[in-house]
């Protein structure tokens, strides 16, 4: 049986959150998006790609796929699409021919980075005093908060 003082707990932290969500919504909406990106039309998912390459170095489509959870078909019509625009390169695998490497563009580097660094900066601020264990269950919380989302709007959830 649960302890009526545990669902109050339960309910003052969703009114917390239901105030700091939206205003840290709109703060992550205000980051400016540097001149060089504002015609590409970039979406959220774009933005996911780019952080991967951008704090993990170049990877392959699979690598991207695997870290996106993703299909590694979604990921090529990504990255062809960037590449058209100049943001990203392919380049031969000196180990494998047969594959590419994918990598952001000298000439997008530092756009990207001007516009991604604030957000990774803060993630560190706020995760750093954390033990492994707190990380690994503020992640958790997050991930489940946004499949109850999806399953609310009756999208599948990501994994």
């Amino acid at each position: 049986m649960s302890n009526p003082s545990d669902a109050a707990d339960v309910d003052e932290a969703v009114r917390r959150l239901l105030l700091l969500v939206p205003r840290m919504v709109g703060r992550v909406k205000r980051i400016q998006v540097p001149e060089a990106l504002q015609s590409m039309a970039l979406a959220p998912r774009h933005l996911s790609l780019l952080s991967c390459l951008l704090f993990d170095g170049p990877m392959t489509v699979n690598d991207l796929a695997a870290r996106l959870e993703v299909a590694p078909t979604t990921v090529s019509l990504m990255v062809g699409d960037l590449s058209r625009k100049n943001i990203l390169e392919r380049r031969e695998d000196p180990d494998d021919r047969r594959r590419r490497i994918i990598s952001i563009t000298d000439a997008m580097r530092p756009a990207i980075t001007q516009w991604l660094s604030p957000g990774a900066t803060a993630w560190r601020k706020a995760l750093a005093p954390l033990t492994p264990d707190q990380r690994q269950l503020f992640v958790d919380t997050f991930q489940t908060y946004e499949a109850a989302l999806a399953s609310e709007d009756g999208e599948p959830a990501q994994s």
